[in-house]
C-alpha cells in the first residue's frame, strides 16, 4: 500500500485512515506490498546479482559523498514507501558484497542460502534466548548443537558446557574469565584488589582479543606474557616454559595459556599437545582460540591439524568463519560442566525463578554475561540439516584443495613470492613484486619500496571494485597479501583471476 503518511506542521497525519502509522506492529494491508518489494530487491540485487562474477564486489564511493547520498540528517517526518525502497537499494548497491566469490578479504565470506533463510526466520521471530519459556525451540537447538560441537572437539561424549557469543573475541573473554574463576573463585565476590598478580600467556601472533580481555578483566596488559613463535607462526614451547618460570620467579601466578588454532595472518596452529603437557605440569588452564581453525575438525582428512585440542579446558570455535555460516555464529566450549554458571550466575529472581512449571535447568541465560541475546544457532543448525556432516566435511576439504591449487599456481609465477612455501591452513600469504623491483632484492631500499606496493594495489582494486584481498605487515616483514580461501564456491578460474588481476593492477608500480 502506498504510504501517504506525511505529517502536518501541527503533528497530525494527512490521512486519518492511517491511525497507528507509528506503531511497531506489522499490518498486512499497510506493509505487505512494501515488504515484498524489499525482499525482491534483496533476492535480486544482494543475493543473486551481488554474488555474480559479472558484477562488482564493491561500488566505491568516497565517505562524504556516500553520507550525502544516504542522508546526513535523520528525518523528522516519516518517509514514503518509495523513498524507503530507494534507501534500501542504495544500502545494497554501495555495500561490500561479501558473498561474491572475489571477496577474499577477511576470515569469512560466501553467502549460504540455507543459513540466510534461517537468519530471516530468526529475525522474523525476534527471540532472545535466556529462558525456555520465551525461546523453547532455540534453547533446545543450542543444547544440541553445542553438545555436538564438543563431540567434534573431542570432549568425551560431548560432555561439558558451552555458550553462543557475539563474536570470537567475546568467546576468548569467556575463556580467560572461566580460567580466572577456576584459579581464584573468590574474585567473583572480592574483586582483584589485593589478589596475587595473575599472568596469561599467549603467542605473539595470537588474536588481539586476548590483550583486550586482559585489560577488560583487570589482569592488565603487562601481565600478558607474549611467547615467541617459529618461522611458521607456531608458539615456541621452550620460550613458553621459560615465560611460565619467569612468572613464578616473580611470585606471580601463571594461570592460563591461550593457544591458537589458525592464527589470523599465517593460519598457524600452535603445538597443542606440547602446550597441554606444560599446562598439566604447572596446573594451568589451557584455552584454544580455534575461532578460525575449528572448522577443520569437521574433516577426517584435515582434523589432525588440531591434534591435542581435545585436551583443552576450553575452546573458541566460530562456525561463521571456516564453515561459512552467516555472521555471526560464535561459540565458547568448555569441558567443565558447571563452571560457566558458577562464574557468571547472578540469580536474577525476576527472570530465573526456581518455582517454574518446567525444569529450570533449561533456563540457560544465567550462565551468560549477556542478558538479551540473538538466536544465532538456527543458521548453523539449518545448514547442518541441509548438508549433513558429510556436506560440511566436503566444504572444508574443497578449501584445502583450493589452497593447494593456488599455491602451486603462484609458486613459480614471475613476480610472486610466498611468505611460507607450504601454507599451514587456508590462508595463502605472498608478495607481488612488480617488474620495477624484480632483481632488486639486494638494494638498500628494496623492502621499503616493496612495503608500499600492496597498499597501492589495494587502493586500485577497491576503486575498480574487481576483488577484495587484504594485506598486512608481520613483525619485520614488509606488507604482503593474505588471500583467504574460505568459500567453497571459488573456482580454478577465480583463483587464476586473483593472481592475474593483481598483476594488472600493479605491473606499472
Amino acid at each position: 500500500m502506498q504510504n501517504e503518511n506525511q505529517v502536518k506542521s501541527d503533528g497530525k497525519m494527512e490521512n486519518p485512515a492511517l491511525i497507528g502509522w507509528f506503531q511497531t506492529e506489522p499490518s498486512q494491508e499497510q506493509h505487505e506490498q512494501f515488504m515484498r518489494k524489499v525482499v525482491d530487491i534483496v533476492l535480486k540485487e544482494a543475493v543473486f546479482e551481488g554474488t555474480s562474477r559479472n558484477n562488482l564486489v564493491i561500488e566505491w564511493m568516497e565517505p562524504e559523498s556516500l553520507l550525502t547520498l544516504l542522508g546526513k540528517e535523520l528525518p523528522k517526518n516519516p518517509q514514503s514507501d518509495e523513498t524507503l525502497v530507494q534507501l534500501i537499494k542504495n544500502v545494497v548497491r554501495y555495500s561490500v558484497k561479501t558473498g561474491h566469490p572475489h571477496f577474499i578479504n577477511q576470515l569469512f565470506s560466501s553467502l549460504d542460502p540455507y543459513g540466510l533463510v534461517a537468519q530471516w526466520v530468526t529475525d522474523s521471530l525476534n527471540p532472545s534466548v535466556y529462558t525456555y519459556e520465551v525461546a523453547p525451540v532455540f534453547t533446545l537447538l543450542e543444547h544440541q548443537i553445542l553438545r555436538e560441537m564438543r563431540r567434534w572437539v573431542g570432549f568425551p561424549d560431548g560432555s561439558g558446557d558451552g555458550v553462543f557469543c557475539p563474536g570470537g573475541s567475546m568467546a576468548n573473554i569467556y575463556g580467560i574469565q572461566c580460567a580466572r574463576h577456576r584459579a581464584m573463585p573468590s574474585l567473583k565476590e572480592t574483586g582483584t584488589f589485593g589478589s596475587p598478580r595473575l599472568v596469561v600467556l599467549t603467542s605473539k601472533d595470537a588474536h588481539y582479543s586476548i590483550k583486550k580481555a586482559c585489560f577488560l578483566l583487570g589482569i592488565g596488559v603487562s601481565n600478558l606474557y607474549l611467547v615467541d613463535v617459529d618461522t611458521s607462526g607456531r608458539m615456541d614451547l621452550v620460550h613458553l616454559r621459560q615465560e611460565v618460570q619467569r612468572a613464578l620467579n616473580e611470585n606471580a601466578r601463571p594461570f592460563m595459556v591461550s593457544a591458537t588454532a589458525g592464527t589470523t595472518v599465517l593460519g598457524a596452529t600452535d603445538p597443542l599437545d606440547g602446550i597441554a603437557d606444560i599446562c598439566q605440569e604447572f596446573g594451568m588452564w589451557m584455552h584454544v582460540d580455534a575461532a578460525w581453525g575449528g572448522g577443520a575438525l569437521m574433516s577426517t582428512k584435515h582434523r589432525h591439524i588440531l591434534k591435542g585440542i581435545e585436551r583443552a579446558d576450553s575452546v573458541t570455535w566460530n562456525p561463521h568463519k571456516l564453515l561459512g555460516v552467516p555472521q555471526q555464529c560464535s561459540t565458547f566450549l568448555t569441558r567443565h560442566a558447571d563452571l560457566l554458571l558458577e562464574a557468571n550466575s547472578a540469580s536474577a529472581s525476576y527472570l530465573f525463578q526456581k518455582d517454574k512449571f518446567y525444569d529450570p535447568k533449561w533456563d540457560v541465560g544465567d550462565k551468560y554475561l549477556q542478558c538479551g541475546r540473538r538466536a544465532d544457532v538456527l543458521k548453523f543448525w539449518f545448514m547442518w540439516q541441509a548438508k549433513g556432516s558429510l556436506g560440511l566435511e566436503k566444504h572444508v576439504d574443497t578449501l584445502f584443495e583450493n589452497v593447494a591449487y593456488f599455491t602451486s599456481f603462484i609458486r613459480n609465477r614471475k613476480g610472486f613470492q610466498l611468505v611460507l612455501e607450504e601454507p599451514p591452513f587456508v590462508n595463502v600469504c605472498f608478495w607481488y613484486i612488480p617488474p620495477s623491483l624484480q632483481g632488486a632484492q639486494h638494494d638498500e631500499d628494496y623492502e621499503e619500496k616493496l612495503h608500499k606496493i600492496a597498499p597501492k594495489i589495494k587502493e586500485r582494486m577497491i576503486k575498480k571494485g574487481s576483488m577484495m584481498i587484504t594485506y598486512q605487515p608481520l613483525r619485520n616483514l614488509p606488507n604482503f597479501f593474505r588471500l583467504v580461501l574460505q568459500s567453497s564456491a571459488v573456482t580454478i578460474d577465480d583463483m587464476e583471476f586473483f593472481a592475474e588481476e593483481i598483476e594488472r593492477l600493479g605491473c606499472d608500480l
